[in-house]
């Protein structure tokens, strides 16, 4: 049964609506309210949600509002909001927008001079960084990283100098590639850690190295089932400039494997040849036409 406040829903708002993860008893008070008294809830998938809100006592009209729809239905909705509608939207889980639809609407509404209310609540970007044990003051969240191998380990190499501490969304068929994607570039001993099924009967949550996570993921083979945030900490400041050791670099990696030229530019340079590897691996990925491929070596490491 929903419970009552005493502020009623403003016409002519939208309402962005967090809603549970997993655990029913996490949506709030305020959001039992506020779903219970707008006049239209947009929603992912309407079957999804119309279970956790009958759960609820609520029987507010959905609208199937999703990736495939939502840049048709905007303008009309925001038209509607205008004219004293009120509207919550929500997710299948957790809070609207990180990784779900709504940013054209939200986009639209603003346009036209609307108001937005937030009714904040379970996140699992929050969620995995509370209990990650790593630094949270400066993070970038970087939602689902792309599906191909090749896509994902260039965005990868993108990111591995990264001094703020980063967050991904993974799906259960992709996170074993993706936590040895990381090992391969960030390095296997950089800190790190797994939450999986926030908030449900198998939540699960550890914190060790990249590699260390890879193996505990394969142990236990229940292990690679549900929804995954991967938590990975900040990238250690570099040893040296590391513009001068990108322009060394290229230069090297024009003519010798990433193992050779990390070796070669640690003699000129003086610079770490661990740090410098990895810098050229990075460098690899992100622009294959850096290094020689002819020169290639499969499993080419620096005795790591």
């Amino acid at each position: 049964m929903a419970v009552s406040i005493d502020k009623p829903v403003e016409r002519g708002t939208l309402y962005v609506v967090a809603t549970p993860i997993g655990n029913l008893a996490d949506l709030s008070p305020r959001a039992q309210v506020v779903l219970g008294a707008v006049d239209l809830i947009l929603a992912e998938d309407t079957r999804h949600s119309r279970r956790m809100l009958t759960h609820f006592g609520i029987h507010t009209p959905l609208l199937a509002y999703h990736d495939h729809n939502e840049r048709r239905l905007c303008a009309g909705l925001a038209e509607r909001l205008a004219s004293g509608e009120s509207m919550a939207l929500i997710s299948d889980s957790g809070t609207p927008l990180l990784c779900d639809p709504g940013f054209h609407l939200l986009e639209a509404v603003h346009a036209a001079g609307l108001r937005v209310i937030s009714i904040p609540g379970p996140s699992a970007l929050v969620a995995a960084l509370a209990v990650s044990g790593l630094p949270v003051e400066r993070f970038a969240f970087e939602g689902f990283l792309p599906a191909k191998r090749e896509a994902r380990r260039k965005r990868l190499a993108t990111l591995c100098s990264e001094a703020r501490t980063l967050v991904f969304y993974e799906a259960p068929h992709r996170v074993g590639e993706t936590l040895e994607d990381l090992s391969s570039l960030f390095g296997p001993e950089r800190p790190a850690a797994i939450a999986r099924e926030i908030t449900k009967l198998h939540e699960e949550t550890h914190r060790a190295t990249l590699a260390d996570l890879t193996a505990w993921l394969g142990d236990r083979p229940e292990r690679g089932q549900g929804e995954f945030v991967i938590v990975v900490a900040p990238a250690e400041a570099p040893d040296g400039d590391e513009e001068s050791d990108r322009r060394l670099l290229t230069i090297l990696l024009g003519y010798l494997t990433p193992s050779q030229a990390a070796a070669a530019a640690s003699a000129i340079s003086g610079h770490g040849r661990n740090a410098l590897y990895r810098l050229a691996l990075a460098m690899g990925e992100a622009d294959p036409q850096t290094s020689n491929p002819c020169n290639a070596v499969p499993g080419d490491a620096d005795g790591q």
